[in-house]
């Protein structure tokens, strides 16, 4: 049975967080579609603001500490990416860019991406298309075509007088299970195996 990882990042600052809630249901979502596919998965949820201090301190001295070096190769190694910020002043967090900004820009090529967003306003659903989409199309990403936004009339409603919550993040997840499926031209290649020299001309020499 094939694997596929996928990164679940939560830039909420809040404990309880509506980011995280809703990026624990993206990831429920796309974790049940992908077993009925037949692909075994591993979730891997960061919660950014644990990982603050170390990013802030990435950014002075060019060094990551040993929990967001972890979470650093996670995302490179992974097959997809559920990433849900907070909207502040019209756009993703600080500590949501800071973080992306502490990646490799290459590493998140060809990588599966679905976009999540929460704020007190539908107005800020606009952050998917105008400020987070625009992000991962510059890192080369390939993102689901549907994001999920998620406001106060979300929560505890089973329809928003619009599309409810839990169909949205369905569709979403469907779309982002498609860019799983076969071949990931995302996902970061396993490292070389180092042969000792006397097996390489053993090999060399049997094959004379």
């Amino acid at each position: 049975m094939e694997t596929r990882r996928i990164t679940v990042l939560s830039a909420g600052l809040g404990v309880p967080s509506s980011s995280r809630l809703l990026a624990d249901q993206l990831a429920a979502a796309a974790e049940r579609r992908l077993a009925d596919a037949g692909y075994e998965v591993k979730l891997d949820v960061v919660e950014l603001r644990d990982l603050a201090v170390d990013i802030a301190n990435n950014f002075v001295t060019g060094y990551a500490a040993p929990r967001l070096a972890e979470v650093i190769a996670g995302v490179e190694a992974s097959d997809g990416i559920i990433a849900v910020s907070p909207v502040f002043s019209a756009s993703y967090s600080g500590l949501f860019k800071s973080f992306i900004d502490v990646l490799d820009p290459k590493s998140l090529d060809g990588k599966a991406v679905l976009l999540g967003a929460t704020g007190g306003t539908d107005r800020h659903q606009m952050v998917l298309d105008y400020a987070m989409r625009p992000l991962f199309s510059y890192l080369r990403t390939r993102t689901a075509a549907t994001g999920v936004f998620a406001g106060p009339q979300d929560w505890g409603n089973t329809d928003d007088g619009g599309s409810p919550l839990s169909s949205r993040i369905d569709r979403a997840a469907a779309e982002f299970v498609g860019l799983l499926t076969g071949e990931q031209p995302g996902r970061k290649p396993a490292a070389l195996e180092s042969l000792p020299f006397a097996q390489l001309l053993a090999s060399i020499s049997g094959g004379r």
